[in-house]
């Protein structure tokens, strides 16, 4: 792990820190880190239409506004 020296918004940490129910700094940003990296990942199963039945549409630009109507 590398330390940094970052500045970072207070409000939104407190926020982030409150939804993943963190109670430190450290935690609270790896923990998003980590929701980001998660939600990459779900997003790419859902649009591999080889994984998901019905991702095809889901990946295809034109038809997914019709499909969340």
């Amino acid at each position: 792990m590398t330390k940094r020296l970052v500045d970072v918004d207070d409000d939104m940490l407190a926020q982030v820190r409150m939804l993943l129910g963190t109670s430190t700094t450290k935690a609270t940003i790896n923990g998003a880190l980590a929701e980001v990296l998660a939600l990459a990942a779900r997003r790419e199963v859902l649009l591999n239409p080889a994984l998901v039945a019905g991702s095809a549409v889901l990946a295809d630009a034109e038809l997914r506004p019709a499909t969340w109507a």
